[in-house]
């Protein structure tokens, strides 16, 4: 046997598979969890719920975020879910350089420490700023248009979990129409969360013009480890709007979580594109087209959906018309685009 062939190494293939920190792959594909060298941006002992999408979430976003920047980062928390898991006092799971901020004022405060460290020579710090749909589309608002307007030099992080989960589970402007949460409850006749209201906070992002916009699923998270790299190596504002699974809010199993987050992306009802100064510049295509049916059976704010003799049939067709919309706008169904 020759020392060449002695030497050679010994490659392993999967298919079908959604293995995320797989070190038999190239080291360039394999996922930052996968690496001794990640940060641990959130480390053990935090107290988010079992299953918890966000938590999942944020550490990728994160790690990626810090190696992006060569561990030179500065994080910005909105209240909400993640503050409050992550910082019970007097202790925290962060080991990055993190600062609590208002409800709604995170993108405010982010684009002070940016400023700050400019003034301060260190220019090169990389600024995150991150929050919840309430603490973003809602109570924070104001303060994330203003930053987009001004462009300054932020990658803001949204982790929609589709309500206020942390107060009791209220609706926010990202709930769905349907759903049934503590302040639209499954009652009447339109039961859960009426259709034709909210916000749809990556559209609104695009419509400011600004450098980066991108969608995000903690169901494929080498795609959420990807954007947030490509937007870490761009100035001026950038927006990154992650799918993260709740099962205390959405009254789903814990194993589910990951399973959600595909079928939410997989039926249409949450695309994945990245856009570039307001123009869509790729998509995700689906890999398996399955009805909004398959997503929304699995969750108990649905469930009055599917009473057993009074199903409603017409409500769960106007959802599937909304996921088959998304599905054309961005074209979803057509040849594979990686980002």
């Amino acid at each position: 046997m020759s020392e060449e062939t002695a030497l050679q190494r010994v490659k392993f293939y999967q298919t079908g598979t959604h293995t995320v920190g797989n070190r038999l792959m190239d080291a360039e594909a394999r996922s930052v969890q996968s690496s001794i060298d990640r940060s641990n941006a959130i480390t053990s002992g935090h107290r988010a719920c079992q299953g918890c999408g966000e938590a999942l979430g944020a550490r990728f976003a994160l790690d990626a975020a810090m190696r992006a920047s060569g561990g030179d980062m500065v994080a910005v928390n909105a209240t909400g879910c993640l503050e409050v898991f992550t910082t019970p006092y007097p202790e925290t799971s962060w080991q990055i350089p993190w600062i609590h901020s208002l409800f709604g004022n995170a993108p405010a405060v982010a684009t002070g420490v940016a400023a700050a460290m400019r003034r301060r020579g260190k220019g090169k710090t990389r600024v995150v700023a991150q929050g919840g749909d309430g603490g973003t589309t809602d109570i924070g608002f104001g303060c994330l248009s203003g930053m987009f307007e001004r462009n300054d030099d932020v990658l803001y992080i949204c982790y929609d979990n589709q309500a206020y989960m942390n107060t009791g589970v209220q609706r926010s402007s990202a709930t769905p129409p349907a759903a049934r949460t503590a302040t639209t409850p499954a009652v009447g006749n339109a039961p859960g969360n009426v259709f034709g209201t909210g916000k749809n906070m990556p559209l609104i992002a695009m419509a400011h013009n600004i450098p980066y916009v991108a969608t995000a699923s903690v169901a494929d998270l080498h795609d959420l480890e990807a954007k947030v790299t490509h937007a870490m190596g761009m100035s001026g504002s950038r927006y990154i709007h992650v799918l993260v699974t709740c099962p205390l809010g959405w009254g789903s199993a814990t194993e589910h979580t990951i399973l959600l987050a595909r079928l939410a992306v997989e039926s249409g009802l949450f695309p994945l594109f990245e856009a570039e100064h307001g123009e869509v510049v790729r998509s995700q295509k689906i890999r398996r087209k399955v009805p909004v049916e398959d997503y929304l059976k699995l969750q108990k704010r649905f469930a009055h959906l599917f009473r057993k003799g009074h199903e409603d049939r017409d409500c769960i067709a106007a959802i599937q018309r909304m996921a088959d919309a998304n599905i054309e706008r961005f074209n979803l169904l057509g040849e594979r685009t990686a980002p």
